[in-house]
C-alpha cells in the first residue's frame, strides 16, 4: 500500500481519512478509484454539485463578507467585519469542496479562484503564523483568551483539512504551508510545555491526526491526543450552557452518552475514534462503541439528523424526538457520516456504512433543493401549517445563512462521496454504497475494474462484473440492508447462476470469491413498509412512518386537494402502502387516509361526538424533495387513525 507520506500527488490514496496505524480493520479506497456513473443517484449529486453548489458558495463568500474580512485587514477593503467570529471556516470548507472536486474530476476551472483565495489568506496571515480576520481585525486581545467562544481552533481545523485535501488531490501546497505554520504557534503555545486549553468546538483533532498521517511527523498526533485528554477537566468557562454542551462534563474515556451541541459531540468523537485508528488504544474504543449506541440506538431520527433542542442546537434526552421541533441541523449529519466512515473503519459491520445510506438518502439529500442552492440548516421531520420562520430553522430553503456552516459543509462533503462507497482488506474489497460506479480494484487485489451497475434506490437490482484480472483469493464482501434480510449475492455469468448464492454474515456482508470476468448480482427487496418508533418516543405514539428501501417518505400540502389539510389526515389501519411509479424522484408511495376535521374546542372533559370523516387517497414523497414545489405543510410521521 503506498504511503501517506510521499508529497507527490500521483502517489498518496487521495481520501478524506487515511490510516495509517495497524489496528484498521479496512482500508480506504482512493477516490479517484471510484467513478460514480453520472446517470447514478450518487453520481447525478456530484455533478449538481460541481455545476452549482460549489460556484453558489464562491459567489456567496463574497456577497456575504467572508473575502471581505480577509482584505479589511490588507486594506483590500474598506467593509466592516461580517458574519460569525469563525466567518473564516466558510471559505476552508469551499476549498476543501473544491480540492476534492479536482481530486475526482481532475478539473481546473478553480484554480485562479485558489490562486487569489490563498493568496489573500497569506497576506493576512501575521508573523507568528497566527490567521483568523474576527480576532485579528475585530478583538485581537482576545486571541487564545476565550477558546470556549471564540472557535480559533475549530477554524484552524477546517483550514488544516482544506490544505491536505488540495495537496492530496492537487498536489498544492501552498495552503498546507500556511496551515502548518498556524499549526507551529499551536504547538508553541499549547504543546505539552505550555497552556492547557482546548477549543470550545472540537474539529482540531480530527485535523491534526489527519495532518500527522499527512506529514508523518508525530507531534500533530501527540497534540491530538493532548486535547482529548484535557477535554472534561473543565478548562472551559461554560456559562449558563453547561458542561455538557461542550462535552467538557466528563473525560473522553468516561463519557457514555451523546450530549450537548450535537455537531461539537459528534465532530469530537470523529477525532477520538482517529486518535484510535492510530494508537490502538482500547479505551478510546470502548468510549466510542458506547458512545455510538447512545446516539444511534436512542438519540438518532428516522431521517439520520441528530439534535432534538433549538436550544443549544443539542442532543435531548434518550428517545427525545420530537418531530416538529427536531432541530436536526445539517452539520450534526455531515459530522455523523465522518464519524461513522471512521469507525467503520476501525470496527467493519453493516451499521456504519447502513446509518452513512439512511443519512445519504434522507437527511442529507433533503438539506439541499433540486438545484444545489439553496439550503436548511435545520432538518424537522414535520412542518404545520403555522410554522414561523426562525433564523436558522426558516419553513423553506434559503440560499445563504447568516451562520452559513451548513452550506459548504453540504459542498464538501457532497465532493467526497465517492471515498465512501467501497474499502478493502488484505483478502476483500467491500462495496458500502450502492450506486453506478467503476471501482479499481486495489494493486494487492488484482489489476482491474469492478463495475456496479445500478438505478438504485429506484429499483433494488444491483449487478456486478470485474473487467481485468483477480489474484488468487481475492473477494468480494458486499452489504446486504437490514431491511432486506432475504436477499443474497448470487455468483452468474450471463444471467446464469453458476454457484451457490451468499447471504449476509454476522457483520451484514455477502461474500464470494473475486474472479476473473465474475459477474454477481444482488435483488434488494425494496417492498415498501411502515415503520414505527421504539415505544418509549412519546413524539410520535401511535404513528407510523413510510420507508422504501433506504428512503423515508413524507406527505406534503401540495399534493392534497385544496380543503384537505396534512393535520386533518390519519392512516387507515390495516393496509399496505401501494407503489406508484413516476419519471423522477424515485416512486411514489400511496396510502388511504380518514378525513377528520378537528372539532373547534382545545381541550374537552368528553369524547364528543366523533367529527364526519372521509377518506381520501393520497401520494407519500420521499423526505428529501419536500418543499421543491411549493410552500406548505408536511409530516413523516402519520397518525393511525382508531376503529
Amino acid at each position: 500500500m503506498p504511503t501517506t507520506f510521499e508529497r507527490s500527488v500521483g502517489h498518496r490514496t487521495v481520501a478524506p481519512a487515511v490510516p495509517t496505524g495497524p489496528v484498521a480493520v479496512q482500508r480506504p479506497l482512493d477516490l479517484r478509484a471510484v467513478r460514480l456513473d453520472p446517470n447514478g443517484r450518487l453520481g447525478a449529486w456530484q455533478d449538481l454539485n460541481a455545476a452549482a453548489t460549489i460556484p453558489h458558495c464562491i459567489d456567496q463568500l463574497e456577497a456575504s463578507g467572508v473575502l471581505d474580512n480577509f482584505r479589511r485587514l490588507v486594506s483590500e477593503s474598506d467593509a466592516d467585519f461580517r458574519g460569525f467570529v469563525f466567518a473564516d471556516s466558510d471559505l476552508y470548507k469551499v476549498i476543501e469542496a473544491v480540492a476534492w472536486e479536482i481530486g475526482r474530476s481532475g478539473t481546473d476551472r478553480w484554480n485562479a479562484w485558489l490562486d487569489e483565495v490563498i493568496g489573500l489568506v497569506a497576506r493576512v496571515q501575521d508573523d507568528s503564523g497566527y490567521v483568523m480576520t474576527w480576532i485579528q481585525g475585530v478583538h485581537p486581545e482576545k486571541r487564545f483568551v476565550e477558546l470556549e467562544w471564540t472557535h480559533e481552533m475549530y477554524v484552524l481545523g477546517h483550514l488544516v483539512q482544506a490544505a491536505i485535501a488540495l495537496d492530496r488531490a492537487a498536489g498544492r501546497t501552498d495552503l498546507l504551508e500556511i496551515a502548518e505554520r498556524f499549526i507551529a504557534l499551536i504547538h508553541a503555545t499549547f504543546g505539552p510545555e505550555g497552556i492547557e486549553g482546548v477549543c470550545g468546538h472540537p474539529e482540531i483533532e480530527t485535523a491534526l491526526v489527519e495532518l500527522y498521517r499527512h506529514t508523518g511527523e508525530r507531534a500533530h498526533l501527540d497534540l491530538a491526543q493532548r486535547m482529548i485528554d484535557l477535554r472534561g477537566r473543565g478548562l472551559l468557562k461554560v456559562g449558563s450552557l453547561g458542561a455538557r454542551y461542550f462535552q467538557d462534563h466528563a473525560p473522553v474515556r468516561e463519557a457514555r452518552s451523546a450530549v450537548g451541541h450535537a455537531v461539537r459531540q459528534l465532530y469530537l468523537n470523529a477525532g477520538v475514534t482517529d486518535l484510535y485508528l492510530e494508537t490502538g488504544e482500547a479505551a478510546l474504543l470502548a468510549a466510542m462503541d458506547a458512545q455510538w449506541a447512545s446516539a444511534h440506538e436512542r438519540k438518532m431520527y428516522l431521517s439520520g439528523a441528530f439534535g432534538a433542542r433549538h436550544r443549544d442546537e443539542a442532543f435531548g434526552d434518550d428517545y427525545e424526538l420530537p418531530s416538529e421541533r427536531a432541530y436536526a441541523e445539517t452539520c450534526a449529519t455531515i459530522a455523523d457520516l465522518h464519524w461513522n466512515w471512521r469507525m467503520n473503519l476501525a470496527r467493519g459491520g453493516s451499521s456504519y456504512a447502513e446509518t452513512i445510506e439512511r443519512e445519504i438518502h434522507n437527511a442529507l439529500a433533503a438539506s439541499v433543493d433540486a438545484t444545489g442552492t439553496r439550503f436548511f440548516y435545520s432538518n424537522p421531520l414535520q412542518l404545520r401549517p403555522d410554522r414561523y420562520s426562525e433564523e436558522n430553522a426558516p419553513r423553506e430553503r434559503t440560499p445563504w445563512y447568516a451562520c452559513a456552516c451548513c452550506p459548504p459543509n453540504i459542498a464538501r462533503v457532497v465532493a467526497q462521496l465517492s471515498a465512501y462507497v467501497a474499502s478493502s482488506t488484505a483478502e476483500e474489497l467491500l462495496v458500502h454504497q450502492f450506486t453506478g460506479a467503476e471501482i479499481d480494484l486495489p494493486a494487492h487485489l488484482g489489476e482491474g475494474t469492478l463495475v456496479v451497475e445500478t438505478d438504485y434506490p429506484r429499483t433494488g437490482t444491483v449487478t456486478l462484473s470485474v473487467r481485468g484480472t483477480v489474484r488468487p483469493g481475492a473477494r468480494l464482501a458486499v452489504r446486504i440492508p437490514g431491511w432486506s434480510v432475504g436477499s443474497a449475492l448470487v455468483p452468474g455469468k450471463g444471467g446464469t447462476d453458476d454457484g451457490a448464492a451468499a447471504g449476509a454474515d454476522a457483520d451484514g456482508y455477502a461474500r464470494l470469491d473475486l474472479t476473473d470476468g465474475g459477474r454477481y448480482r444482488l435483488d434488494l427487496d425494496l417492498t415498501p413498509r411502515c415503520s414505527t418508533a421504539h415505544p418509549r418516543v412519546d413524539a410520535v405514539r401511535g404513528c407510523v412512518a413510510l420507508e422504501r428501501g433506504p428512503v423515508v417518505y413524507c406527505i406534503e400540502q401540495a399534493d392534497l386537494p385544496e380543503a384537505t389539510e396534512v393535520d386533518d389526515l390519519s392512516v387507515v389501519p390495516g393496509q399496505n402502502p401501494r407503489e406508484v411509479s413516476t419519471t423522477d424522484g424515485g416512486p411514489r408511495l400511496e396510502l388511504t387516509f380518514r378525513v377528520s376535521p378537528p372539532p373547534p374546542e382545545l381541550y374537552r372533559t368528553d369524547p364528543g361526538e366523533p367529527a364526519p370523516s372521509g377518506t381520501t387517497t393520497v401520494t407519500a414523497i420521499p423526505f428529501a424533495t419536500w418543499g421543491n414545489r411549493a410552500p406548505g405543510a408536511m409530516r413523516v410521521w402519520l397518525p393511525v387513525a382508531r376503529d
